[in-house]
């Protein structure tokens, strides 16, 4: 099965983002993935900052993209944008950091003013880094997502509804002869 970099991209330590993503995580390990959870808050701001791509954490960031299949990239909408966090640590990854790789793309935020931020903000990114194939994202409402204690999340139906239907795209794009698989070279 496939490794999954579940990015999130949020800089808050009780982040919903990032407590979405961890909730999908379980799923598709579930299904044999292998998911490698990463959050970007826990690089060291000045390295992000100052553009430091030999720092050590940088250095194996830029690994974790390189040695995952597929990658899931979560991040809250700020600003009809994704986060300054995340665009800091895209702005870090190698031009072609995607290159062969199937992305799902998922932002929350507290209004539908911003639901268009994946396909006008986040997906000309990752599209401009080489990604195989973006498969389609998702936004969520954060009064959709409800923080229980322990910290998992137990989601609106509808909601729970639409992201069983984009990780369910998302996991058959991975799948050996999947719908969106690069055919192996003769």
């Amino acid at each position: 099965m496939a490794t999954i970099l579940s990015v999130s991209g949020s800089p808050s330590p009780a982040s919903r983002t990032a407590r979405l993503l961890r909730h999908l995580d379980t799923g598709l390990a579930a299904r044999g993935h292998h998911v490698v959870p990463f959050d970007v808050r826990t690089l060291p701001p000045e390295a992000l900052l100052g553009a430091d791509f030999a720092h050590p954490q940088i250095v194996r960031a830029t690994e974790l993209f390189e040695e995952a299949d597929a990658v899931m990239i979560g991040t809250p909408v700020y600003k009809a944008a994704y986060s300054g966090l995340l665009k800091s640590l895209l702005d870090l990854l190698p031009q072609y950091a995607l290159a062969g790789k199937t992305v799902l793309p998922l932002a929350t935020g507290g209004s539908t003013a911003h639901v268009l931020a994946i396909d006008y903000a986040l997906r000309p990114v990752l599209s401009s880094m080489g990604a195989q194939h973006i498969v389609q994202g998702w936004f969520v409402l954060d009064r959709h997502i409800t923080v229980l204690e322990g910290g998992g999340v137990s989601l609106d139906a509808e909601t729970e509804k639409g992201l069983h239907q984009v990780v369910d795209q998302f996991a058959w794009a991975l799948r050996p002869g999947g719908a969106y698989q690069v055919p192996a070279a003769a």
